[in-house]
């Protein structure tokens, strides 16, 4: 008997081994679907406001410092354009295009014509002397304005410049987008149209806008980095 036993001991490794190897081959009875990660959510684009809503009010400083209010010009027609005197297609606007003389004919009419600026501190077309100058050297008739930390491009949305909003006498945004159809390439269509003096002419005959979303082309706007 006790070499019985002395077999029966040897042999438990041998078990135990056999046994492991059919657990290991197992499948868990009830096995737990695999969690998934969940991606950061990113903060929504700012989308700015509809056509035939009012405008964002805003208050911003000009180039000399002076505060200027949207709401000081209740009853008049405003443009706000989009500025960066560094961007390429400013620039050929300014220089050649469209807006070589067009916001100060709108002036002289009687419309109220404001450059807003929402490049963040030390980017691309930032800086008091800078906007001076390119100011002076296209003999703009109207301030620019100061949006260094980007809330007002923001509340309108303004992904590129130019970019070009239309407010009539009553507050309300009529016209959003391009100067043009042109960019820095061919016209749509192979025909230049001006869609802000088109707007205006229409705005002025008491007559709604007829195209009054269209795409603007252009420089992303140099927003501030947000802060870590």
């Amino acid at each position: 008997m006790r070499w019985l036993g002395i077999v029966a001991v040897a042999a438990l490794p041998a078990v135990a081994l056999a046994l492991a190897g059919q657990d290991k081959g197992k499948k868990p009875d009830n096995p737990k679907p695999a969690e998934k990660v969940k991606e950061a959510e990113k903060p929504p684009e700012p989308k700015g406001p509809e056509i035939g809503k009012p405008a964002p009010a805003f208050e911003l400083k000009d180039l000399d410092g002076k505060t200027v209010k949207l709401a000081d010009f209740q009853g008049k027609t405003v443009v706000l354009e989009w500025f960066n005197p560094q961007c390429p297609v400013v620039t050929k606007q300014h220089t050649d295009g469209f807006l070589k003389d067009m916001g100060s004919k709108a002036v002289k009419d009687g419309v109220v014509w404001l450059a807003i600026n929402s490049g963040g501190a030390g980017m691309e077309g930032n800086g008091v002397d800078k906007n001076k100058k390119a100011r002076e050297d296209w003999k703009m008739d109207y301030p620019v304005l100061v949006d260094e930390d980007g809330k007002v491009g923001h509340a309108y949305g303004a992904a590129c410049t130019p970019t070009m909003y239309i407010i009539d006498a009553k507050g309300v945004l009529v016209y959003h987008g391009g100067v043009d159809n042109g960019g820095m390439g061919k016209p749509e269509g192979g025909t230049l149209v001006n869609y802000v003096a088109s707007a205006l002419d229409e705005i002025k005959a008491g007559k709604p806008v007829s195209k009054a979303e269209t795409k603007a082309t252009g420089c992303g706007v140099k927003y501030a980095k947000p802060k870590s």
